[in-house]
């Protein structure tokens, strides 16, 4: 058959077709989506039946231990104020903060930086230097999962926060650099207090935990086609002392709590503080890094950005309370460690590994 004549079979003109396939090569290079399905397909189609993410079934909403920050200004309301830290950080690992000090200006603005970065199309953010955020600290999806389970339908930029000069008050890395010092403004205080918590002066932290050890993380979760098959972020603790978080008011943010699954409301006006893994093993088990996790949406993109409070690589954690539940060990002994895990099994292990008794 003539190629004319199998044209006019298919029903589409050469002209037709090559439109179309110049529309559908220009709707793949301005899609701000990383290429999931692709670059997934392999598991996919291992496991085409539901996952074992456990997204479809119900799960309780409830409001975290909700701090108001402004009683810590008032003499007699700051000790009450601090033992509701304290009892939030070992009960839950998890609370919100309102009266914080950190403006919603700025958070509009970061929020505004975000949107726009992360609509860009995904080819530049890949390959192109967007907003002052270079492709070296873009990443998305997950390094080697091995089911369904161990993928995260989620984009992110990693912003190591290292000073810069002469930057303009409305250009990208100001405003980022001006977040992340009201964060780190912020994540001290609560840090001073928990660690008075647990009868140590408070010198440790700032002396360790600088502006040049911590980073900001922007965070997309792009809508999910696959409903209920994989996460937004698969379930994990993070490897920091303190991790503070802003999110948008689509939701998804899920903790374990008594052994279950909640989920976490959203609230525009108040920042969320958990605990990372370095003060669960320096407070000796008293303050809890939990486990949580972001479900993915089918219909609506969802933001948010992190601040991680840590410190340098050769820090050495220890705790000076007797048993010691941990070994000591360095922070960048245990980066290493979670990464080499996640490598061979596809999810982190994190302190198990790092137990009196398995040395």
């Amino acid at each position: 058959m003539a190629r004319e004549e199998l044209m006019q079979v298919l029903g589409k003109s050469s002209e037709e077709l090559l439109s179309q396939t110049v529309k559908d090569q220009s709707t793949v290079l301005m899609d701000p989506d990383p290429p999931f399905l692709k670059t997934y397909e392999a598991l996919f189609d291992s496991q085409p039946e539901p996952s074992d993410t456990n997204q479809a079934k119900e799960v309780e909403e409830c409001e975290l231990p909700l701090i108001d920050l402004g009683r810590l200004n008032r003499e007699s309301k700051a000790e009450q104020c601090k033992r509701d830290i304290m009892v939030a950080a070992s009960e839950w690992g998890f609370f919100q903060v309102v009266n914080h000090g950190v403006s919603s200006g700025l958070l509009d603005r970061l929020r505004e930086l975000q949107v726009n970065v992360f609509r860009a199309p995904f080819v530049k953010k890949a390959s192109e230097k967007l907003l002052d955020l270079s492709p070296e600290n873009y990443r998305w999806g997950s390094p080697r999962p091995t089911s369904l389970s161990q993928l995260s339908w989620s984009e992110a930029y990693h912003v190591p926060l290292t000073p810069a000069n002469g930057l303009t008050k409305t250009s990208t890395r100001h405003i980022m650099e001006e977040f992340s010092t009201a964060m780190s403004w912020l994540a001290h205080i609560l840090a001073g207090i928990l660690a008075e918590g647990v009868g140590h002066d408070g010198t440790y932290i700032p002396e360790n935990c600088r502006c040049n050890t911590s980073y900001l993380r922007l965070n997309r979760y792009p809508p999910c086609p696959v409903k209920n098959r994989v996460f937004g972020l698969v379930p994990h603790t993070d490897s920091s002392f303190l991790t503070i978080v802003r999110q948008d008011q689509v939701g998804g943010l899920q903790l374990m709590k008594d052994g279950r699954w909640i989920t976490v409301k959203p609230s525009l006006d108040a920042l969320i503080v958990n605990i990372g893994d370095l003060f669960q093993a320096w407070s000796n088990g008293v303050y809890k890094s939990v486990e949580h996790r972001v479900l993915s949406n089918p219909h609506q993109e969802r933001f948010s950005v992190a601040y991680f409070l840590c410190p340098s690589h050769d820090t050495v954690i220890q705790s000076h309370a007797e048993p010691a539940i941990y070994r000591n060990f360095s922070f960048g002994e245990y980066r290493q460690r979670v990464q080499e895990d996640v490598k061979e099994t596809g999810r982190k292990i994190g302190l198990a590994r790092f137990l009196v008794q398995s040395t």
